[in-house]
């Protein structure tokens, strides 16, 4: 066997997007200073949790860290999927962060992916379960992948910070050759409006005034608002009280566009360290009032998806056969450009970038990476 050849890479940047094309492209890498000037080095403990993830669901997957955690070298393996995964997410990150990279591996496995997350499933910095349920898994229905044909999220215990207690069961299926090139640029206009609004261990109170104060931002634009509640105060609410609320817009044109918040009362060491965040005890009828607003934002920046979900978006895009895919998205997030040039540099794939100056929006368009399932099982 010949000497491996690694890509090196320096920091922590957007390591979980690194490592998700890294395995689709199959490449190996190794990732240096990581955090190396910080009074805190190395990699985070919902870093190393997501390597664990990663080599639970491929086969002869390498993941060496140094002692100090400020040296990684991964190398990708066969994504295998399979049944009676169970993973532990841990108290640091929500189930959101690890459910994204799965959603994108987990349609070039050689089986089709059924994974149980245990952890957190609602909090202030990562999507929520109840976003990547009504949102995202109809996302990838632009390209190909059937809905309700073993693509499904189920929220069998909610789970508030800081100590989680939730459970979601989720289940992803293989692309059977590749995924199809996208064509999505009328975003059209907002025809209703439909939402969640959860508890877990407080009363069920809290839930109509979130209820009552989004109503009251979205009635003086549009009549057809519905959201739901979930009020668990038993086993399924999970180990901490919390709340929240996610909303969706769908469009004429079948857009759905989200947005979401809850409750933050997590207080752990690593969390303040990295993302400088502070217990954040909103009042239910401002954290609705806060959420409509966030949705009304997301509305009027325009595009085919909301700002969260640019990255995946455009990943998608990339992973598409040799034909052109064009979307519409509102304004470039920073993660959204760093999105792009990760494609860059591990897929090959260059975007063609216009904005368009009528409606603040911008155009994008790129030729596929022509990715295939070779992980699939061949009958």
């Amino acid at each position: 066997m010949g000497k491996v050849a690694y890509k090196r890479l320096k920091g922590s940047r957007h390591l979980r997007q690194r490592l998700v094309l890294a395995t689709l492209a199959g490449t190996p890498v190794v990732v240096e200073d990581i955090r190396s000037e910080e009074s805190s080095p190395g990699l985070r403990s919902y870093e190393v949790s997501l390597l664990r993830l990663l080599e639970s669901i491929s086969d002869d997957c390498l993941v060496e860290i140094n002692e100090t955690g400020t040296k990684l070298r991964y190398k990708p393996g066969v994504l295998m999927g399979g049944k009676r995964h169970v993973h532990d997410c841990g108290l640091s990150r929500s189930i959101g962060y690890f459910i994204e990279p799965l959603i994108i591996l987990g349609l070039f496995g050689k089986k089709p992916l059924t994974i149980r997350l245990k952890g957190i499933t609602n909090d202030s910095k990562d999507p929520s379960v109840d976003t990547f349920r009504t949102t995202t898994l109809h996302l990838l229905k632009r390209f190909g992948v059937p809905i309700g044909d073993g693509l499904d999220l189920k929220i069998e215990r909610r789970g508030a910070p800081p100590l989680g207690g939730g459970d979601v069961l989720l289940q992803i299926p293989i692309v059977p050759s590749n995924l199809l090139a996208a064509h999505w640029i009328d975003e059209g206009m907002v025809k209703r409006i439909r939402g969640i609004a959860f508890s877990t261990k407080v009363s069920p109170q809290t839930v109509n005034s979130m209820i009552y104060a989004a109503r009251g931002i979205f009635n003086s634009f549009i009549p057809d608002v519905h959201i739901f509640s979930d009020v668990r105060t038993n086993a399924t609410g999970g180990s901490s009280p919390g709340y929240g609320i996610s909303l969706v817009a769908e469009t004429t044109t079948g857009c759905l566009i989200s947005a979401d918040m809850a409750l933050s009362d997590r207080k752990t060491d690593e969390m303040e360290e990295e993302m400088d965040e502070k217990p954040n005890l909103i009042p239910p009828e401002e954290l609705g009032v806060q959420a409509a607003s966030m949705l009304l934002e997301e509305i009027e920046q325009g595009g085919v998806v909301d700002s969260t979900h640019q990255g995946l978006l455009f990943i998608l895009c990339a992973l598409c056969p040799p034909d052109i895919s064009k979307v519409r998205v509102g304004k470039l997030t920073p993660y959204g450009i760093e999105t792009l040039r990760n494609i860059r540099d591990f897929l090959g794939v260059k975007f063609d970038i216009k904005p368009d100056p009528n409606s603040g929006t911008v155009l994008l368009k790129c030729l596929g990476s022509g990715m295939k399932n070779l992980s699939r099982k061949v009958s």
